[in-house]
């Protein structure tokens, strides 16, 4: 059983490469976004035009609401970012200007919030959101993190006390006083010799 010292030890390095394994990527992608190629091969291809018919009652929001509203869909030209993020950073990406055009289209054709984002899972399904909805299987997503989370340190709280009050160490043997006397003692000893030999 290790001690509590390596315990935290290798505890803090599993730590550290977690989190160095997921920095460093996204700092070459970030690296490769601000030299203009970035490290994720873009598939062009994977703009499908949204529509919907105009309903001509004007803009349903605003330019900051239709902003908050792109952070919320994700483009899909193969990054991680979401459409504002990806438009307003990777200037070589061919997908999101199109789909930020569609986004702008059905704010102007008089849609809410919600209904382009149905618009979009629709034409692209549910990996068009940045985050799942909450409802039936996705909620494992949400819930998940919490529960890993919780029982971890439920196994950490259980190793500490389990350190905290080791096991009792094994009684001392007394020596019990000798009641014999020296010829005794004597044969004892030439029988025990005996045997060795």
């Amino acid at each position: 059983m290790p001690t509590r010292r390596q315990f935290l030890a290798s505890l803090g390095a599993g730590i550290a490469t977690a989190s160095l394994a997921r920095a460093l990527p996204a700092q070459q992608a970030m690296r490769g976004m601000n030299t203009g190629t970035a490290n994720v091969p873009m598939n062009e291809n994977a703009y499908h035009k949204v529509e919907l018919p105009s309903r001509g009652t004007g803009p349903s929001m605003t330019n900051v609401q239709r902003d908050a509203l792109e952070h919320k869909i994700h483009c899909q030209c193969g990054c991680n970012l979401d459409i504002f993020t990806c438009r307003t950073t990777d200037f070589s990406c061919q997908v999101s200007p199109p789909m930020h055009r569609d986004v702008m289209a059905l704010v102007a054709g008089g849609y809410s919030g919600p209904e382009i984002i149905a618009a979009f899972v629709k034409v692209y399904g549910e990996r068009v959101l940045m985050e799942p909805e909450k409802h039936g299987f996705n909620l494992a997503g949400w819930f998940m993190p919490f529960v890993a989370l919780g029982g971890g340190t439920a196994l950490v709280v259980a190793l500490l006390r389990r350190w905290r009050h080791p096991a009792a160490e094994p009684e001392r043997v007394t020596e019990l006083p000798v009641n014999a006397t020296s010829d005794e003692l004597a044969r004892i000893d030439q029988l025990v010799r005996r045997d060795d030999a």
